[in-house]
């Protein structure tokens, strides 16, 4: 498995698996990629960890319109991350975890 980390209000757009851009009709499924409910905060914005399968090579991230105050419109993430370097940045001291069902609408805080 892949990890990384995702803005939240950022969406995946496209995939890139072995054979370049995913293709549903040729893999006859989409890439397993799945929101984990873990989070940390960093300068008062939630990064969700998601973990992808190993076909999983690059993905594109966007910005929802209302969410783009940065000016990016678009990434993309060229480098997942493994489990070691997952745990190693949940274990910094900078980084505060949350787990669990989030209230979207409750601003992060870092307490």
């Amino acid at each position: 498995m892949k990890y990384f980390f995702l803005s939240e209000g950022w969406t995946i757009a496209r995939v890139w698996g072995p054979q370049g851009l995913w293709n549903v009709a040729a893999w006859r499924r989409p890439p397993q990629i799945e929101r984990m409910e873990l989070c940390i905060v960093e300068k008062g914005e939630r990064l969700w960890l998601y973990r992808a399968e190993d076909a999983v090579l690059m993905l594109e991230v966007k910005a929802d319109s209302s969410n783009d105050i940065s000016g990016i419109g678009q990434v993309v993430l060229k480098r997942l991350m493994d489990a070691e370097a997952v745990l190693l940045r949940l274990c910094t001291p900078a980084a505060l975890c949350q787990i669990g069902h989030l209230d979207p609408e409750t601003p992060p805080t870092a307490e």
